[in-house]
């Protein structure tokens, strides 16, 4: 059934506030059960719960509502159950698995009472979920208000909580050059790295000459330990679709495309679905809601290299090429797809626009820092206890987002850094904790923003050897085409493999430094302009680390192989034989009631022995 602009103003003035929605109580009076099923409940077993779930109703003769929903941000606590029921708040299991499924049904959603012991948190506002929960408190969710709360694949739920309203609003009050200065003064920046003004970006390819026009997504996000993008499409792929009809819009343009990794098969599966019911019901497609504007939408599905995040080189695969970055100028919004103008922005800044569009440019400039405004969203992974993903109001410190909603290092270790905006980001050590996260406050301390990959490492993690896991990713992931990215990399990785192997010199950190400098200056796109920061920070923050691999011949976290020993405390040894019966390179002598020694000359370092000593007698060292 087509709509159009008569039916969205059907539910009160366009320009109204969003109302809390339906949602949040069970649907048609019914018991209703939510199971996560974003990609991070399905590893968790998400899909063998939902099984037991349906099994288990069936076996009861219950009649239920049992719906799937994309992650709401707990990733560490999956599978999330969500029960229902009519005048009672909506009560959240975590790490659920089948065998729990029989006493949920009976005790909760056949007699009413939940099982605290179980309990991860309750949802009585849906715009503002978990507050008792710490790792939402000092969330603000505007990109993720909808994941983990509606069914990603009924677009019905999607225009319950307002969904399209902005889209409405657009083509029935609003001039293209209108939207465009809203979204000018709301301050949006790009959350794809760059953090470039989205409004002044729409405006050169408003401005630009063209017949044909066309918006993109930037969907291929190949950063170690990030999954925003990825979460947002498979939660709620329609925001990202109603911003970039907006967006398509407002610069003119009538066809786009959505650029998403092959690896995200549930978010394109998510994807396509969405867009062929927005269609169906005229908001894509030919005369939008009557309005007589029209925008077709499609997915491409990329192979999974990292230089196609770079938007020359994405709109080359788009177009059937091998992935590579074009030199610029021209830019994309006078030159871009098929050499017409072209707007490129990534998934979080698209779902952004909706929310500003109907809530007004003031409320939303009215978040975050003076020259960051709104709200980040990061996937905190490493050694964090929440790991998962958290929107969080810019300027928040890095402080508050590691042990606030982080909920601090994993065992209670020692913070000891943390690694912000992927490969193309920079290290930024704890005396740096309290860092207010904008863009301008992170580029002073050599770091970006980037796209919001937040990987914490503690005490035991070795900085060099960590820089060198960076530079392996960006001298692979090259495409080859300039010099200094193709060859500037690969010499930097091979110095501080050295150096982690012992045979570094105190000449290899002025020449990594210096190549550094080199790539960062000289490089065609941003993978090799961006690549020297892990290598920079490093050096610049934990440089006694650096200089104790090569004058010391010594790795401070005992993490690098060649630099680490072995030794069995003769105190804590008990002789129970355990190691060296464990020792595949029979490196270990000794008899019962004989204290073990490791033989240096025929020990691999493996720490086969360390794990299996249920004494701690084997010392690292």
């Amino acid at each position: 059934m087509s709509l159009t602009l008569r039916d969205f103003s059907r539910h009160g003035e366009l320009n109204a506030p969003a109302q809390a929605s339906r949602a949040v109580a069970p649907r048609d009076g019914r018991p209703t059960i939510v199971v996560g099923l974003g990609t991070c409940g399905i590893a968790a077993g998400g899909q063998e719960v939902y099984d037991a779930l349906v099994a288990e109703l069936k076996k009861r003769g219950l009649d239920a509502d049992l719906v799937s929903v994309g992650c709401i941000g707990m990733c560490e606590q999956e599978v999330l159950v969500d029960v229902v029921l009519k005048g009672a708040p909506r009560v959240t299991y975590a790490r659920v698995t089948p065998d729990m499924v029989a006493r949920i049904i009976d005790e909760h959603v056949g007699r009413g009472k939940p099982i605290q012991e179980w309990v991860a948190g309750t949802i009585t506002d849906e715009f503002d979920p978990y507050r008792d929960v710490p790792f939402y408190q000092k969330q603000k969710r505007i990109v993720l208000r909808n994941c983990g709360i509606i069914d990603p694949e009924r677009i019905e739920e999607y225009i319950e909580r307002d969904g399209y309203r902005g889209l409405a609003k657009v083509l029935s009050t609003m001039k293209p050059a209108e939207v465009i200065d809203e979204v000018k003064k709301s301050g949006l920046r790009g959350r794809g790295g760059a953090g470039f003004l989205t409004g002044q970006k729409w405006e050169f390819a408003a401005k630009a000459v063209g017949d044909k026009k066309y918006m993109i997504c930037n969907a291929d996000e190949g950063d170690p330990g990030a999954f925003m993008d990825r979460s947002v499409l498979e939660g709620d792929p329609h925001a990202v679709i109603e911003g970039m009809i907006i967006g398509a819009y407002a610069v003119g343009a009538d066809e786009g495309y959505i650029y998403c990794r092959a690896e995200y098969p549930l978010a394109i599966k998510r994807l396509n679905l969405a867009i062929a019911q927005a269609t169906e019901r005229g908001l894509l497609g030919r005369n939008i809601l009557g309005s007589g504007f029209n925008f077709e939408l499609h997915v491409k599905e990329g192979a999974g290299a990292f230089v196609c995040g770079e938007e020359t080189a994405l709109m080359a695969s788009i177009e059937g090429e091998r992935g590579m970055p074009r030199p610029r100028p021209p830019f994309p919004a006078n030159r871009g797809l098929w050499a017409s103008p072209s707007n490129i922005n990534n998934v979080e800044t698209w779902a952004n626009v909706p929310q500003i569009i109907l809530n007004g440019s003031g409320w939303y400039a009215a978040i975050g820092t003076e020259k960051s405004k709104g709200t980040k969203v990061f996937a905190l992974t490493g050694r964090i206890k929440n790991t998962g993903l958290a929107e969080v109001p810019m300027g928040i410190t890095l402080r508050e987002i590691i042990y606030d909603v982080g909920g601090g290092i994993k065992d209670d270790k020692e913070f000891k850094a943390v690694q912000i905006g992927g490969p193309s980001g920079g290290c930024i050590p704890a005396k740096l904790m309290d860092t207010p996260v904008d863009y301008e406050s992170l580029a002073a301390t050599g770091a970006i923003v980037g796209s919001g990959g937040l990987v914490v490492v503690d005490e035991t993690t070795c900085m060099v050897d960590f820089n060198k896991f960076f530079l392996n990713f960006t001298q692979s992931e090259s495409c080859g085409k300039c010099t200094p990215c193709r060859e500037g990399t690969k010499r930097m990785y091979e110095i501080v493999t050295r150096i982690t192997e012992g045979q570094g010199t105190m000449e290899d950190l002025d020449k990594l430094e210096e190549l550094a400098q080199m790539v960062k200056e000289t490089s065609l796109c941003g993978l090799g302009q961006t690549a020297p920061n892990p290598v920079l920070t490093t050096l610049r923050y934990f440089r006694d680390e650096y200089i104790a691999h090569i004058v010391d011949k010594r790795c401070p976290a005992h993490v690098c192989k060649a630099l680490i020993k072995f030794r069995i405390d003769p105190d804590k040894c008990k002789a129970c034989l355990i190691c060296k019966r464990s020792c595949a390179q029979q490196a270990i002598s000794g008899d019962k009631k004989v204290v073990h020694v490791i033989d240096q000359a025929k020990c691999t370092q493996c720490g086969t022995c360390e794990q299996v000593c249920p004494f701690g007698a084997v010392i690292r060292e």
